[in-house]
């Protein structure tokens, strides 16, 4: 009896070697398993047997290349300070215990900060030290441990994956089994007593057998692969009963032909799989348009700053930024393309891109990766990538960054689960009660209901309809990250506002100072100093400051949060920020920002704010709602807001960003879902905390990953118009299950009267699932229209 090895699992063929009592078939094995057994990762074999790949012989040196700079740049997602990011194609991970072993990389080497392996695409990602460790090294160690990337030029421009060719072929397979077979079993359709066709019946069933027999063993493999996975995993998925519909049909046919009995199903079963693999590749196709729709412009900022080389600002949209442009990004703003610095001093946190919060200074002339956020100064960028080609367009796909959706998936999942169960019981029961009255038509009849049932249809109608739904409210300016925030807003009861940005207009507002006058010299300072926040008091104040656009260095530049900011120009110290962080007292409720020199007091402006066009008509609409207005403001426009909104149940002013986020925690401990309208980083904390945050953009780049949505500014008073659409978005879902429960109980009463033949069953198994498609498509556009006829 040959032996196994213990790592691989394969059969011991030239050498045998012993070590820890256990047999390998080769010194690349025992050294995987001393590896693993060393770092007391052992249970990488108990989660599956013979899981282990058996390591290459090739040569250390294989990888030299990938440490030549201009392949190393190419390879790599991202390099910054001593952190790099690769994605390399492994094609040999098959199984839990691979996926398991290879995120556990950064137990087997310091170097690696963390791996992620992506199943269905055979990628792995890893986060390294490339100063300690080369980035030929690793994929060295990988090798060693069995896993040899793929490395070529297609994986290294990480091109976008097209439609599965091999599903095309399954198709094509069976369209031609298909075609043929039913050229072959039309003289037996036909009858008669011809002795031709009696003579030469054997023949034709015969072939009719080879034609089958590709399409049942490779065309439908990915069926069988489903039904297995989740069987072995304990779940009952969909595939299931299409299974048992295969493999009752191509016994049946088999024992037909074998016996005399009859032609058997055989053209029947390659026209279930041909129309099955036809309403496959239409949902592949529709899915891929979807998550086309669903790319950075969905996720980012609505605009960016750009600046001429006059100095002149504009504000653009995200997606037409060019190469070459200049753009403007303030503290704390999200650097959202691939630029080189320009002027300023550059301080990068890329904690969003790797996980880790260190800061890296940068110089003029030095590159700087999206998704860097910039903590202190402004800086001036010069384009040197799309945003579509940007690393940061490649975050959203990191497993860290998604939400694990439940809710209707969860609930679409599990009576897909049930509804099997009940269709197998009811297969079950016809197939005892034909089996006494006509054997050969209870194979027809079980045949017919494990296809007419195929809950296809059921699974396909959330991902359709909230799909539509996403591009409806993208094409109105609200952008939302994932499916589950759609499902998440129609179940809001309750609406928090933040004043400042949201409610209020600050290009609108009327500004006046208070002081001693302040030369063009301290003007000119102070502008400068102002282009740094991106607070929309100083955004405001920035804009109504009449002097010269001239920028000049800002050094030493720091901000508190909900206080102020302050930094040296032209060898002065300002402070910008409010009474109490200048050292003042503010006598009246009135909405002002104060200014020092030097720690000297010099005067404050102060903001009459000008709330937003038919905000009243916007809050005598959300009655369903409780509204909450909170803002870092005094009290000194709390009675023009109760008239602004009558139905508000509670306001809360001078709260900090730490303030803002316990409230919205006191309203949830109350069992109330809430929404959160808020813009800049003092609301960041209190985004995040609620159920749904919407980050409010006017004109600038204020994106923050903690947002679940980022609307239009000007878009807040038709917020209704966008809740409304969420909730009708759950009536389509709900909708689309009953017409999928109708169709399988009338489809049903005709498969289990013995009134419906396999193949009519196949045919309209497909077009369940068209007409979900084209229902939700079609609902979608009425209610977008609704409430979207005119632009919003």
């Amino acid at each position: 009896m040959s032996e196994n090895c213990f790592h691989c699992g394969q059969g011991i063929e030239k050498e045998r070697i012993l070590f820890d009592e256990k047999t390998f078939c080769c010194n690349g094995c025992k050294s995987v398993y001393e590896i693993l057994n060393t770092n007391n990762l052992t249970n990488f074999y108990e989660l599956n047997k013979r899981a282990g790949i058996r390591p290459g012989d090739e040569n250390t040196s294989q990888f030299d290349y990938l440490d030549t700079p201009e392949i190393f740049e190419k390879v790599t997602d991202f390099s910054e300070g001593d952190t790099s990011l690769v994605t390399f194609k492994i094609p040999v991970i098959h199984c839990s215990s691979c996926i398991w072993l290879l995120e556990s990389l950064h137990t087997l080497n310091k170097n690696i900060k963390y791996s992620q392996v992506n199943f269905t695409r055979k990628t792995l990602q890893i986060s390294f030290n490339h100063k300690e460790l080369k980035l030929s090294e690793l994929a060295n160690f990988l090798t060693n441990l069995g896993y040899k990337p793929a490395i070529s030029l297609e994986t290294a421009d990480k091109n976008v994956d097209h439609l599965d060719k091999s599903l095309l072929v399954k198709f094509a397979i069976a369209g031609f089994a298909f075609g043929n077979g039913m050229f072959l079993a039309f003289p037996e359709y036909i009858g008669g007593e011809d002795y031709w066709m009696d003579h030469y019946k054997g023949l034709f069933r015969t072939l009719m057998f080879l034609l089958a027999c590709p399409v049942v063993f490779y065309s439908a493999s990915d069926y069988y692969k489903s039904a297995w996975y989740g069987l072995k995993n304990k779940i009952v998925n969909i595939d299931v009963p299409i299974v048992l519909g295969i493999l009752v049909l191509f016994g049946r046919s088999v024992y037909e032909i074998a016996t005399d009995y009859g032609p058997g199903y055989f053209d029947t079963l390659c026209g279930l799989l041909f129309f099955m693999l036809m309403g496959k590749i239409f949902q592949k196709r529709t899915y891929n348009a979807l998550s086309y729709d669903r790319d950075y412009k969905s996720f980012y900022p609505i605009a960016v700053t750009k600046v001429d080389f006059n100095g002149k600002q504009d504000n653009i949209l995200l997606s037409e930024i060019k190469v070459g442009d200049r753009i403007l990004v303030r503290n704390q703003e999200i650097i959202p393309v691939d630029a080189i610095l320009i002027s300023g001093e550059g301080n990068i946190d890329n904690s969003f891109i790797t996980g880790e919060s260190v800061s890296i200074s940068k110089q003029p002339g030095d590159k700087i990766f999206a998704g860097g956020k910039q903590i202190g100064s402004s800086l001036e960028l010069e384009v040197i990538k799309n945003v579509d080609q940007s690393y940061l367009t490649q975050l959203w796909n990191k497993e860290a960054f998604k939400k694990h959706e439940t809710g209707l998936d969860t609930l679409t999942n599990n009576i897909s689960k049930y509804f099997t169960f009940i269709i197998l019981g009811i297969a079950l029961i016809s197939g005892i009660y034909w089996s006494f009255i006509d054997l050969e038509k209870m194979f027809q009849v079980i045949s017919a209901i494990l296809i007419i049932a195929c809950p296809c249809a059921l699974a396909l109608s959330a991902p359709f309809t909230f799909g539509h739904i996403m591009r409806t409210l993208g094409r109105n300016k609200f952008y939302v990250k994932d499916t589950l925030t759609i499902e998440k807003i129609a179940k809001l009861d309750t609406v928090v506002f933040d004043k400042t940005g949201t409610i209020t207009q600050r290009k609108k507002s009327n500004i006046r100072y208070e002081g001693t006058e302040i030369s063009e010299f301290d003007l000119l300072n102070i502008k400068t100093l102002l282009k740094n926040s991106n607070h929309p008091l100083s955004k405001s104040l920035y804009e109504f400051v009449d002097v010269s656009d001239d920028y000049f260095p800002v050094e030493n530049f720091t901000e508190i949060s909900g206080k102020g900011y302050e930094a040296q120009v032209r060898s002065n110290r300002y402070k910008i920020g409010s009474a109490k962080y200048n050292g003042q007292t503010s006598k009246n409720l009135e909405t002002a920002v104060y200014i020092s020199k030097n720690n000297e007091y010099i005067g404050k402006f102060i903001f009459k704010n000008e709330y937003r066009k038919n905000l009243k008509a916007l809050f005598s609409r959300l009655t369903a709602y409780k509204i909450f207005i909170l803002s870092g403001d005094n009290a000194s426009e709390e009675n023009q807001l109760k008239e602004l909104i009558p139905n508000c149940e509670g306001m809360a002013f001078n709260q900090n960003p730490e303030d803002k986020l316990n409230y919205i925690q006191e309203l949830q401990n109350r069992n109330l879902k809430v929404a959160m309208l808020g813009d800049g980083l003092n609301d960041a904390g209190a985004l995040k905390q609620s159920n749904v945050g919407i980050a409010i953009s006017d004109d600038t780049n204020t994106f923050t990953p903690s947002s679940d949505v980022i609307m239009d500014g000007d878009k807040v008073v038709h917020l209704d118009h966008y809740l409304n659409v969420c909730k009708g978005s759950i009536t389509i879902v709900k909708m689309t299950f009953i017409i999928s429960f109708l169709y399988n109980i009338v489809g049903l009463s005709y498969a289990v009267t013995g009134h419906m033949h396999p193949l009519f069953a196949a045919i309209i198994m497909p077009i369940s699932s068209i007409t979900v498609v084209t229902f939700t498509t079609l609902s979608t556009w009425i209610l977008g229209r609704k409430y979207f006829r005119k632009p919003a």
